[in-house]
């Protein structure tokens, strides 16, 4: 899998995390080591902020680690330094809390996301997103399109993680703006061209009838193999959280095993989803 800054920077948290704990202290006694807050101390040990040189330098001297672990992390702190600008020109549409998904989607070895009601935005056609955006009144409907079709690349890497997605039903009975049988029949014609095209991006309907005692609400799991740490991401109105948490990430990996049990397999998607297109046609042709 491709290695990015932020994923660099996750693992270096990671690493510095395990250190400060073999070594038995807590994160308070570091920020006072460095003069600093807490707060910030736990920002670098997830990744949220780099840490600088000198920072690294007294924590691997606080922390007595050896010498084979301490060049790991130096060397991780110098390559997740670099600034690459990436958030710049039509980019810069992303929202911050909603920039270390996109930029570890492609680092990820396998993603498993659920959405109950929407179509997420590496599955959407260009007319559902083109709709989406007008009805919520966007400012730049180009730059934020374009940022959509960029996430799209993530299928077409030489080696892309295994996404896994699981769409309600609900998903496709409610387009964006109301019901649109053009806006439904482009999005699903566009999804069954995705499996077709796509051996690692998996599609699985939960139908409306399935026997379950609750959906949750949308959440992503992240799984990587470059020693990032997993992480679970759930949106909301406000923002975006990223769990790492090892009981969190236990619950919704349960969640998700649940969900997934229920959905129809690939085939049965594929069979639903002509159903559906033919539905449509019918109510665009009447």
């Amino acid at each position: 899998m491709p290695s990015t800054v932020t994923s660099r920077r996750r693992q270096l948290g990671n690493e510095i995390r395990r250190a400060r704990q073999a070594a038995g202290m807590t994160q308070q006694y570091v920020a006072e080591l460095l003069g600093c807050s807490q707060g910030k101390i736990n920002k670098i040990e997830t990744g949220a902020v780099a840490v600088k040189n000198t920072e690294l330098q007294k924590m691997l001297e606080a922390f007595n680690t050896g010498k084979a672990e301490s060049e790991l992390m130096l060397e991780l702190a110098r390559s997740s330094s670099g600034q690459r600008g990436q958030w710049a020109g039509y980019r810069s549409a992303v929202p911050q809390w909603f920039r270390t998904f996109t930029d570890l989607e492609p680092a990820a070895t396998e993603i498993l996301s659920w959405h109950g009601e929407r179509i997420p935005g590496p599955l959407q056609s260009e007319h559902f997103m083109l709709t989406q955006f007008s009805e919520d009144r966007a400012t730049d409907v180009t730059a934020l399109v374009r940022n959509r079709l960029d996430r799209k690349q993530v299928f077409d890497l030489p080696r892309p993680p295994y996404y896994r997605f699981v769409l309600s039903e609900a998903a496709f009975h409610r387009m964006p703006g109301g019901p649109n049988p053009s806006v439904a029949l482009d999005q699903v014609e566009h999804l069954l061209d995705l499996q077709s095209r796509y051996p690692k991006a998996y599609v699985h309907i939960l139908p409306f009838d399935v026997r379950l005692p609750y959906v949750p609400n949308d959440f992503t799991i992240m799984r990587f193999s470059d020693g990032t740490k997993d992480f679970v991401f759930v949106e909301h109105v406000a923002g975006g959280l990223y769990l790492d948490d090892e009981d969190d990430f236990n619950l919704f990996n349960d969640a998700w095993d649940r969900l997934r049990g229920a959905a129809l397999e690939r085939h049965d998607t594929v069979a639903y989803l002509q159903e559906l297109a033919k539905k449509y046609r019918e109510q665009i042709d009447f």
